[in-house]
Formats: C-alpha cells, structure tokens, sequence
C-alpha cells in the first residue's frame, strides 16, 4: 500500500516519550520509550481503570499543571469509562485540590476544556469491532503527531466470546486478537506511540496447582510478544478495624490501599522491577 506525503511525515516525526509518565511505578531507568507496551494486569477491584485515569490525566493535563500534555486515545471495549470521575480528577489535578472563585471559575473551565480536548474515546464491543478501531487508527495518528498515548481498557474484554465462537480451534479462538496484535506492533513500529492495556485475571481450572496461578500470562503470544513493561495489581488487605460496616464507601475507599508490581525489560535491553503502593482519593491515584 502507498503512503501520502502526510503519512510519511507523521511516521518520520518524533513523539514526545512518555518515560517520564509516572516515575512510582516504574524502575529507576525510567518507564516505557516510544514504541513500547505496558500491561496493567489483575483481578476486578484491584486499582486497574483508576490507574488509567491517572495516567491519562498526567498526559493531558498542561505542562503548567504538571502535565505531559500530549493527545490519548481510551479504547473502551468494557464501557466502564466513567468521564464524571475523569472530570473530576482533572479538575482537582487543576486547582490543586482548593475551592476556585467564582472569578477563577470560566479561567478552570477554559483548562478543563483544553485537557479534554486532547482525549479521542472510541467504544468497542467485539473483538471485530476492536480490529477495524485499530484499521483506522493509523488515519489519526497521520492527521494529529500530538497523540503519544493509546490507553486499552481492557484488551482482554472479548477473551471469552473469542474462545465460544473458535470453538475447539485454538487458532480460531486468538485469530482476531492475533490480528489486533499484529496491527498494534505495525503501529508502534511505524509511529512509535506507547500503549497501556489492561488485562483481568483469570481462573483457567478449578483444580490442581493452576488453579491459584491467576498472574500468568494466558492471551496470545503474539500479544505478548509486544508486551515490555507488566504491572500486577492487587489489593492490599484491610486491616481488622477497616470494614465496610465501619465507615461509608467514599471513606473505604480512600482508606484501601493498592498495590503494584513491576518488571520490565524494555527495547533498551535493560530489565528490572519495582513494587508501589497506592490509594484513591476523590482526586485519583496517591501514590504512598
């Protein structure tokens, strides 16, 4: 297939690299470089969706705000995407978590205006649908050099339906999310944008020792041959004087705590770990 002119710049201009998008997850030699994948995996309930809204945050916000203020792109193939909560974590990232005056209000707006503007969100509901989204992708990326970011939550959402409609056939059931795989790693390579997906665990036996071995990998190998950096979230347990029936659920929340391991082994040849805690507040992730 030929290439305009356009696609050729987009692909030879550089993009900003997100290496610096959240240095508390990440090793000391910095986070993914452009053109890598980061895996957020674990169970429902474990911080994973409101670890995205942080990062989107980061990258939307302005550089003035502590942002990184480049374009994403959210693939909501598990329609959970919540842009009331989104809304409200920028905000607070915006006014620094203080009350603005009715003075200051239009000059907030205006900002918040601004970060959204940088955010496209596409909804899938089938493994198909993710596939053409990705088709199609490479027209945004040709028309706007800003979008770094491609946020997947989650690329494990059709796993199930994948696996009912391939039948007995293991090529049938990664067919598509094989394809998936193969787009994305052309898209990294040609335009050098980074990825974070996330992935559910989930219990392949109900016997024998696999049965409590949530954490391995289980999508296909061509998915994980573009993964770089892996995050295992999980939740910390409560202590005995934390239980729901103590407090509300706004207070619970913000009383849970995260938990993040890392391991990475990125393009640069370099391989390392590191483990992180965190808690939600109504202004999103803090890091502890």
């Amino acid at each position: 297939m030929s290439e305009s002119g356009t696609q050729l710049f987009a692909r030879l201009e550089a993009r900003r690299s997100l290496n610096d998008i959240e240095p508390h997850l990440f090793p000391d030699d910095g986070g993914p470089d452009p053109g890598e994948v980061v895996e957020v995996f674990g169970p429902e309930g474990t911080g994973k969706t409101e670890l995205l809204y942080h990062l989107l945050s980061r990258c939307v916000l302005p550089e003035a705000a502590g942002g990184l203020e480049v374009d994403v792109m959210f693939v909501d193939t598990d329609y959970s995407l919540d842009m009331f909560r989104l809304v409200s974590v920028l905000d607070t990232r915006l006014t620094g978590g203080q009350s603005t005056s009715s003075s200051s209000a239009g000059t907030n707006e205006a900002a918040l205006r601004s970060c959204l503007s940088r955010l496209l969100v596409v909804h899938c509901s089938s493994s198909s649908q993710l596939l053409l989204t990705l088709h199609f992708l490479e027209t945004t990326l040709s028309s706007r050099s800003s979008l770094a970011l491609l946020l997947i939550d989650s690329i494990s959402a059709f796993y199930w339906s994948d696996r009912s409609e391939g039948g007995a056939n293991i090529s049938k059931q990664e067919e598509k999310l094989s394809k998936s795989s193969e787009l994305l790693g052309r898209l990294l390579r040609d335009y050098r944008i980074t990825i974070f997906a996330t992935c559910h665990t989930i219990r392949r036996s109900t016997s024998g020792p696999s049965s409590s071995d949530t954490d391995r990998p289980y999508l296909c190998r061509t998915w994980q041959r573009l993964v770089t950096h892996r995050l295992l979230c999980s939740r910390q347990e409560a202590g005995p004087n934390q239980t729901a029936s103590d407090r509300g659920d706004r207070e619970q929340r913000r009383c849970q705590v995260f938990r993040v391991h890392c391991t990475s082994s990125s393009s640069r040849g370099t391989k390392g770990s590191r483990t992180s805690s965190f808690r939600v507040t109504d202004g999103g992730v803090e890091f502890i």
